[in-house]
């Protein structure tokens, strides 16, 4: 699937069926699990078959249902594991819906999860997975120009980047980020400074825009 197709397809889904992941789905999610740890250095781990994480108050409060499947974004502690998190764990998540599952991001909303989370790690986020209820819905959106500097002579690679970042998902669709293209195709990506989950959203939003733009177009600076 093109991937600008893929990631418009992709919406937040927290209520799921009773509907069991089957192994041939689950054999090629844990491979590429590990091969983006191995890239990355993180310890992501997908848990299935358990109920009890997103069965709890919080759950409730996010409006979870029947989620017994998710991903735990682990690694080292460090100043760039939630940026490294969320950038990694939403090519895990892209890679999900590709094989027709659902997701959701959930940072509080959920209970104590069962991943290993080894001396010196840190869990930072889970991400719910399984088959929606639906599809979800798309959410209202800035524009390119409210999250960039792009303009009637910025090359395609960088508008189509900034139209893929605006298709990532942010907490709360707060959308708090900056794309800057500067001389000799460098691109450099900010957050603002008030805010939730302000790293994991630069995280994925980089993924989105990288994997739109090409990596053969830009360094990031």
């Amino acid at each position: 699937m093109d991937i600008m197709t893929l990631m418009r397809s992709r919406h937040s889904v927290r209520r799921y069926l009773e509907r069991r992941i089957p192994d041939e789905i689950r054999e090629e999610l844990d491979a590429y699990c590990a091969e983006l740890n191995a890239e990355s250095g993180l310890n992501m781990q997908i848990i299935y078959d358990e109920p009890k994480c997103f069965d709890n108050r919080m759950a409730k409060y996010g409006n979870f249902e029947n989620a017994r499947n998710y991903i735990s974004v682990t690694g080292k502690k460090g100043n760039d594991l939630d940026e490294k998190g969320g950038f990694f764990g939403e090519k895990l998540v892209l890679r999900a819906q590709e094989l027709g599952l659902n997701t959701c991001w959930a940072k509080m909303s959920h209970g104590k999860s069962t991943a290993a989370v080894g001396k010196g790690e840190k869990e930072t986020i889970l991400i719910s997975l399984g088959y929606g209820v639906n599809q979800g819905h798309r959410r209202t959106s800035k524009y390119p120009e409210d999250v960039s500097n792009v303009g009637d002579g910025s090359p395609e690679w960088f508008k189509k980047g900034v139209e893929a970042a605006l298709l990532a998902p942010t907490a709360v669709n707060q959308q708090k980020f900056f794309f800057e293209l500067r001389e000799g195709g460098k691109v450099a990506a900010s957050a603002a400074k008030i805010g939730p989950c302000l790293k994991i959203d630069l995280g994925i939003v980089k993924c989105h825009f990288e994997l739109a733009a090409g990596k053969e177009n830009f360094t990031w600076d």
